[in-house]
């Protein structure tokens, strides 16, 4: 079918994979904000009204145990003083709240991934292995804003709020293009030729 200047279709056929990415990611975030909830003083998260703490706690833990292994393997020093709190030595100290355990970017990952084109047998691989690429971004995410907390509590906010958690949903992004450009259209490939074979 020959494409037209008037005909919508062939005018937005070139951005159908971003708006979907985009449509998903927005879904996916609202759907969190309003259902998955807690105070970032308190370890007590619900999702419709149902404890569901247990994982964030757990990711919290081990983010502080991951980032206190890392900066003291440079060459830095710091203390773990409670489950999820680090501190300096200048008396300065981070704390590793249920928020920053990054399993909403884990779930925003899966839901894009699963709700894009392409094969399932390829999903069931590349989702885990997206979760991972979540959990190590995290992880130089966290050690990143805990090195700088050491000396600068303005730098901090800025890192924390404008620019690294924009980088953490680039990597994503990057990820589903991955997943679009090289995996979901060679699985679209085999398909066609297993057809026609």
């Amino acid at each position: 079918m020959a494409c037209s200047v008037q005909s919508l279709k062939c005018f937005w056929e070139p951005y159908r994979g971003i708006i979907r990415f985009c449509v998903i990611l927005v879904v996916c975030h609202f759907f969190w904000k309003f259902t998955v909830i807690g105070d970032e003083s308190s370890d007590m998260v619900t999702f419709f009204g149902c404890d569901i703490s247990a994982p964030f706690i757990w990711m919290s833990t081990h983010l502080t145990t991951a980032v206190y292994a890392i900066i003291n393997f440079f060459g830095g020093y710091v203390s773990i003083i409670a489950n999820d709190i680090l501190g300096f030595p200048n008396g300065n100290s981070v704390h590793i709240v249920w928020a920053c355990s990054g399993i909403k970017q884990a779930y925003i990952f899966t839901c894009i991934i699963l709700f894009s084109r392409g094969a399932w047998k390829h999903k069931t691989w590349f989702i885990p292995l997206g979760i991972v690429v979540c959990f190590l971004i995290n992880v130089i995410r966290i050690t990143i804003l805990v090195a700088v907390i050491e000396h600068s509590f303005e730098a901090f906010n800025v890192l924390h709020e404008y620019i690294l958690k924009y980088v953490f949903y680039g990597i994503i992004f990057l990820m589903w293009v991955l997943w679009e450009e090289k995996i979901a259209v060679k699985s679209s490939k085999q398909t066609l030729q297993s057809q026609k074979g």
